[in-house]
């Protein structure tokens, strides 16, 4: 077991790794009290070498390291990479690539929905997890070695999984399926963070125009706050509170002192006075400006029936290809074709059609139907009436 501390021990590291073909990688984060996670513990592993590096060491220059991310000839593989990539994104502007989901792996090869690592481990290894250490503050120093052999199995194990994963994918000609969403996550846009899109994270129930344009003022104001004070965005105000003040849009101190949670003191300090300016730039848009509600649309009236028969086919043809249904369609997806047979989803393009979507339309249009052998559902084409005479 070794923790890396030292700039010379990490070079050597990562002179030894960039000899493979693949690397393993996690990270244990915290952010419960900040905006941006802050990077505790790294593991890293290669064919032969495994390391933990302990990136809060003061006299650590993560840069050889970095710069092992950024060779496009090796594969980086992380389980459930989401928050790994926004860590990465936040610290160098810049992500991983290649790499290996072994999570979205999972679910091209058949092992169910969002496995955890644990299970996979379990399935693909034989091995255990041990959970003793999930919730340890990675900030504490120093860390015992209990700790470091929870975080450096979160790397060892991936080693195995991802050779058989790659194997599956291969041998299943499927790697072009891991592809495509593999694309999602090495794309900058998945991790920016802006503040003038922050409204549209709000589950607001209001179409008021004049409300949204407040709304959005201040849910722009709270991320640029947060991000800058490097806290959650509850800690400078909550959901509610946002809702409250857009929808009783304040114009003086004395009336945001009324709002939910704040009292004259805040009302009258610099968090007042940036809500009221917030809230006066809503008021002030023009009228052609307003944001638009974001309309999701409904399924028509009476096609409840036709959404379940879309529910059953997915997990038929899911079942029949072993991949998992959430990589396919979900429920909204399925309200959406019920809709609209041109609907702009995932499950209308690419393989997804191949696999699902192709069926979806012909059901919706009466070319087929699902009967019951027994136990099994299966697939019936329907005669048009001249060939049925």
């Amino acid at each position: 077991m070794t923790l890396i501390a030292e700039t010379a021990e990490l070079e050597a590291l990562c002179e030894r790794l960039a000899k493979a073909d693949f690397i393993t990688v996690d990270t244990e984060f915290l952010r419960d009290s900040t905006y941006w996670p802050k990077l505790c513990l790294l593991q890293v592993a290669g064919p032969d070498d495994v390391a933990t590096v302990d990136t809060l060491a003061p006299d650590l220059d993560l840069a050889p390291l970095l710069a092992l991310f950024d060779d496009p000839r090796l594969v980086k593989v992380l389980h459930s990479a989401r928050q790994d990539m926004e860590i990465f994104f936040h610290l160098t502007g810049r992500l991983p690539a290649p790499i290996f989901d072994t999570q979205v792996a999972a679910m091209v090869c058949g092992f169910g929905e969002s496995v955890g690592y644990d299970t996979l481990v379990r399935k693909m290894t034989g091995a255990h997890v041990d959970k003793s250490s999930r919730f340890t503050d990675w900030s504490r120093r120093p860390l015992a070695e209990r700790q470091l052999n929870y975080a450096l199995a979160d790397v060892t194990h991936l080693r195995k999984i991802y050779r058989k994963l790659e194997r599956q994918l291969t041998k299943t000609g499927r790697a072009g399926w891991l592809e495509e969403e593999m694309a999602i996550l090495t794309s900058p846009d998945t991790y920016r963070l802006e503040p003038d899109q922050a409204w549209r994270r709000l589950k607001t129930r209001s179409n008021d125009r004049r409300y949204l344009a407040v709304l959005h003022a201040l849910a722009a104001w709270r991320e640029q706050e947060a991000q800058q004070r490097n806290v959650p965005r509850g800690r400078v105000l909550r959901d509610e509170q946002l809702f409250d003040i857009a929808a009783h849009r304040p114009t003086s101190e004395e009336e945001l002192a009324r709002s939910r949670g704040l009292n004259k003191d805040m009302a009258r300090g610099r968090l007042g006075k940036a809500i009221l300016e917030a809230v006066a730039q809503g008021l002030a848009l023009p009228d052609k400006q307003l944001p638009r509600p974001v309309v999701k649309q409904s399924a028509p009236n009476g096609s409840g029936p036709l959404i379940d028969l879309l529910k059953v086919l997915l997990k038929l043809r899911c079942d029949e290809h072993d991949v998992a249904q959430k990589l396919i369609a979900n429920t909204a997806d399925l309200e959406q074709i019920a809709a609209d047979s041109k609907a702009d989803v995932p499950a209308l393009k690419g393989w997804r059609y191949d696999i699902f979507g192709r069926d979806a339309l012909a059901l919706k249009s009466g070319d087929v139907a699902l009967s019951a052998a027994g136990s099994k559902i299966k697939i019936v084409p329907i005669k048009a009436p001249q060939e049925a005479d």
